[in-house]
């Protein structure tokens, strides 16, 4: 049963990749190193075997990158033979168009959106996918497969349109985009369940290891150079894995012995939280999402 279920989702998400590939003159793949991108890109290679994944890999560096996802990166891009881009914050912020923040809540992760919408400009990009799914979070509930975007690359949640018997409208004015999220009807578990099915490679930061964390407001964060701690915020050495990846300064870790795919999926059935409840940064608003969204964000 499991199996016929994920196989369902499979085929849409590959309908949907190659209506991306018909529609769209240079589409790309957003990659952030994270379990979901990484599904996307098996998926693109399930769905134009045996050629080559069609369009090249996006992946916005904050410069704060935790060591193993950029490791699993480069490792990923050797072995599928994909063109990789690399857009940065760091660029962004010398060049003056964004501001560093500072203090101990500093994060480039809302830097983001500059260097993901001037990446796309350089390189022309009228469809980038992505691995948003809609079980996530509230604002990536309302997003379409095919999300579109206007010439300032930004979202309008009110104005959406209809997508019915999985039929796709990509039709768009000189200079629009489309975001494309082709695993929407995934969830976690639907994700964790497909990857030890297809025995998926991952990083080692989704299982369970030891690492120097710290605690703030209910989140286990990584001690590393780019955080600012509290006097009060002490740094203990815990069990810790990683349900979702992101920038380094505001991805939290969870409590967890989960060594194996099998202990992951055990873990996710029984979680009362979602994955983003450890995203520190999307805590900074009951629309933080949304803002980002609005603004041209992933």
């Amino acid at each position: 049963m499991v199996k016929s279920h994920l196989k369902v989702l499979e085929n849409e998400a590959i309908h949907v990749m190659r209506e991306v590939a018909a529609q769209f003159e240079r589409p790309a793949l957003l990659f952030s190193g994270g379990k979901d991108s990484i599904v996307m890109v098996h998926l693109a290679e399930k769905a134009f075997y045996p050629g080559k994944i069609p369009f090249p890999l996006i992946h916005i560096d904050t410069g704060h990158n935790f060591d193993e996802t950029i490791t699993f990166r480069d490792s990923l891009v050797e072995r599928t033979g994909a063109r990789l881009i690399v857009g940065s914050v760091q660029e962004a912020i010398d060049a003056g168009k964004v501001q560093e923040e500072i203090g101990p809540e500093a994060s480039r992760n809302g830097l983001q959106t500059v260097a993901l919408l001037d990446t796309l400009k350089k390189y022309q990009i009228d469809a980038a996918l992505g691995g948003g799914r809609r079980d996530e979070e509230k604002a990536r509930a309302k997003e379409r497969f095919f999300s579109h975007r206007d010439i300032y690359g930004q979202w309008d949640p009110k104005n959406q349109r209809p997508e019915l018997w999985s039929i796709y409208n990509g039709r768009k004015n000189t200079g629009e985009q489309f975001r494309v999220f082709p695993i929407s009807n995934w969830t976690e578990m639907d994700v964790w369940q497909y990857i030890a099915m297809e025995n998926i490679p991952i990083p080692s930061i989704y299982f369970a290891h030891k690492r120097r964390v710290f605690n703030r407001r209910g989140t286990w964060l990584d001690d590393n150079d780019f955080i600012t701690r509290y006097p009060d915020e002490k740094v203990e050495e815990l069990i810790v894995r990683f349900r979702t990846i992101g920038d380094a300064t505001c991805t939290g870790a969870v409590l967890s012995d989960a060594s194996s795919l099998t202990d992951i999926i055990q873990e996710v059935a029984a979680a009362r939280e979602t994955e983003r409840g450890n995203r520190h940064d999307d805590k900074r608003s009951e629309t933080a999402m949304e803002d980002r969204k609005k603004a041209g964000y992933f």
